[in-house]
């Protein structure tokens, strides 16, 4: 959510920043806007003046009854009375003119970086650095469920019939590599100096709103019946909604966290849910990044957070890229954002395995998340990133790590993870 005083100052801004982000139906919401908050202006200063007069008007009452002036007093009451009732108005006036306001800001996106490239989609999204040469050997790459299916690791038949499509059962070797990828994944952040964290996996609907967009709400999250609780599709969510309403000391920032979770999404979209995959699923687990910042500072940690991830992933001797979203492809509370992606040699491509943002201060305003310096309190910054996501991370590892022999090599780092072994072999059929 962007700052009003932006719209009420400097709307044509608002309106590029609208029309670079390929939203043009979203337009009239800026007039809209200076429109309501005009009204909502309007009555609170007639609201105000009407309370400074009642006070005066109130004390006159008892001036007028002691000078024995009971007809003018008598006035003054039935005066008072009127004043009240339009005060009820107002009131009701300010809370409705004040929905109106928040309904549209919080669909106006937020202001993007100057440094992000313009375009409608994914599609358009720009490569800035390849890390670590891909290679694609000489003999076949299988479907990673057939490289899993290999060592017995996996169980989609059994998941499908007590879950549905988008769920799996792990098992042996695979669930056991799965586990030590999120341990490492652990650590490698403790070691950078990152306090680990544990969250609640369930959230409630003002954290939710909170730290995401209507449509990205309506396509991800599962809320729980009954209840005013949501799963959390990643555990920034909750991360973020830990710091609601609160006021935090400039002198401690950054504050640097990162969390284990389940995630659950409902994956409603183009791409949709693999019969025979873990791609895109409606249940994984995932250690985050989370970090809240000095605005001044967000730019660095930003580039920082990626570069974590670009690190961790070459210590297990996967290739990656960074990928700069643009303008279309960027959720609307993100100020910037660039996905870190993997080599697929049996695609002979990369593709996505973690996404690293900056969201500006609109998290904060949404929730209530300040900052208290010498010069007062003001929002804070919040950015947040991938380290890992298995099982999609286990597609990239075991593609690129896969032997002739159909064994899959275990790196150094992961090794005391995984009781010593420095290969998985397969299992005899």
């Amino acid at each position: 959510m962007i700052d009003i005083k932006l719209i009420r100052e400097n709307p044509d801004f608002v309106k590029e920043n609208i029309k670079k982000k390929f939203q043009d139906e979203k337009l009239p919401l800026v007039d809209e806007v200076r429109e309501y908050d005009e009204k909502l202006r309007a009555v609170k200063t007639e609201g105000d003046n009407l309370r400074a007069e009642r006070n005066k008007t109130s004390k006159n009452i008892g001036v007028l009854m002691g000078q024995g002036k009971k007809e003018e007093a008598e006035e003054a009451k039935n005066h008072v009375k009127e004043i009240n009732q339009r005060l009820i108005d107002i009131e009701k006036e300010t809370e409705d003119y004040s929905e109106e306001v928040k309904k549209r800001m919080m669909v106006i996106p937020q202001i993007i970086d100057d440094t992000v490239p313009i375009g409608k989609d994914d599609s358009e999204n720009v490569e800035i650095e390849r890390f670590g040469e891909p290679v694609v050997p000489d003999y076949e790459i299988p479907y990673h469920i057939d490289i899993m299916e290999s060592f017995d690791g996996i169980d989609l038949d059994s998941a499908r019939n007590t879950s549905g499509a988008g769920f799996y059962y792990l098992k042996g070797d695979i669930a056991r590599l799965h586990s030590a990828i999120i341990s490492y994944a652990r650590d490698f952040m403790i070691d950078r100096g990152f306090t680990y964290y544990v969250p609640p996996f369930m959230i409630r609907s003002n954290v939710v709103t909170g730290v995401m967009s209507f449509a990205e709400m309506e396509d991800m999250m599962y809320k729980i019946e009954g209840e005013d609780l949501y799963l959390i599709g990643t555990s920034e969510h909750s991360m973020i909604g830990k710091f609601i309403n609160t006021i935090n000391e400039e002198a401690e920032m950054p504050l640097k966290m990162t969390s284990y979770s389940p995630c659950f999404r409902k994956e409603v979209g183009a791409h949709g849910i693999e019969e025979r995959g873990v791609y895109r699923i409606h249940q994984f687990e995932k250690q985050e990044m989370v970090v809240i910042a000095r605005p001044e500072e967000s730019k660095d940690i930003y580039n920082e957070l990626w570069q974590n991830t670009v690190d961790f992933f070459r210590s297990l001797e996967i290739p990656v890229r960074t990928l700069e979203c643009c303008s279309g492809d960027l959720a609307d509370l993100k100020v910037k954002s660039c996905d870190v992606e993997a080599f697929s040699p049996r695609q002979k491509k990369y593709f996505e395995v973690g996404s690293c943002s900056n969201l500006g201060d609109a998290q904060a305003r949404r929730l209530g998340i300040r900052l208290r310096g010498e010069n007062g309190t003001y929002f804070a910054h919040t950015l947040n990133n991938t380290v890992v996501a298995p099982p999609r991370m286990l597609i990239a590892f075991l593609e690129n790590l896969l032997q002739e022999d159909g064994s899959v090599k275990i790196p150094k780092p992961l090794q005391m993870y995984m009781g010593g072994k420095e290969r998985l072999i397969p299992k005899e059929k």
